[in-house]
């Protein structure tokens, strides 16, 4: 096990700053603790301290934009792993973490126990990201949804992000200029591709692959010329 000289933590929440020290230290005595509470403190320390073991960063200190603060220490201070710690544990978010130039993304939700695993194997050269974001079993099921939805005509997809913004089949049926009976019609042909029984399930699959907003969606928006 690699014991580092020196942790910068870039937290401003006290309580988890201090509760995740006072467990580190138990197995990390000798290393010596930095701390942050703001992007401009950060910047600080990191020029003060380029011989930095680990970066401990949260994504939501003041003055942070996004990744833009994980993206400026990869691009200024190369040689710094960086661990992510976040109270964000979606795929996206660790996906655009680890794409960005993290060597690990733990959520703030992990134990400790896990925490200090995630640590060790980061400082010995490797990458950690929790064991969820590559569950086979989470994969299959997103891929099985992505394809039913990809299974829908250019009219049924349309009528199906109108489901998710709250029109009645009266409404789309106005909109689109048909009958309410064909719109009924539609209703039906999409619950079954998508093995559902009504529009609240079918926007819930809808939402499982956030189609709201990402690239999926533009993706079948261009496809669907919609």
């Amino acid at each position: 096990m690699f014991l580092p000289d020196k942790v910068i933590i870039a937290d401003d929440h006290p309580l988890f700053r201090r509760a995740l020290l006072e467990t580190l230290k138990e197995r990390m005595a000798t290393t010596n603790w930095l701390q942050a509470e703001t992007v401009e403190e950060l910047d600080s320390l990191l020029k003060q301290n380029t011989d930095s073991d680990l970066l401990l960063l949260d994504l939501n200190i003041p003055g942070a934009h996004g990744f833009n603060t994980l993206i400026h220490v990869r691009n200024h201070f190369p040689q710094i792993p960086v661990v992510v710690v976040s109270a964000y544990e979606d795929s996206d978010t660790i996906n655009k973490a680890m794409s960005y130039g993290a060597s690990g993304f733990v959520p703030k939700s992990t134990d400790v126990g896990t925490i200090f695993t995630a640590i060790n194997q980061v400082l010995a050269g490797e990458i950690w990201t929790p064991e969820s974001l590559n569950d086979p079993s989470t994969n299959d099921s997103k891929a099985e949804m992505a394809e039913r939805i990809a299974s829908l005509t250019q009219q049924q997809y349309k009528i199906l992000l109108m489901f998710a913004e709250g029109l009645l089949n009266k409404q789309i049926a106005y909109d689109l200029n048909v009958s309410e009976a064909t719109i009924k019609a539609h209703a039906t042909a999409i619950f079954r591709k998508l093995n559902v029984r009504n529009r609240t399930q079918a926007v819930i699959c809808l939402g499982q692959l956030d189609l709201s907003e990402g690239g999926f969606t533009q993706e079948l928006t261009h496809t669907y010329k919609v």
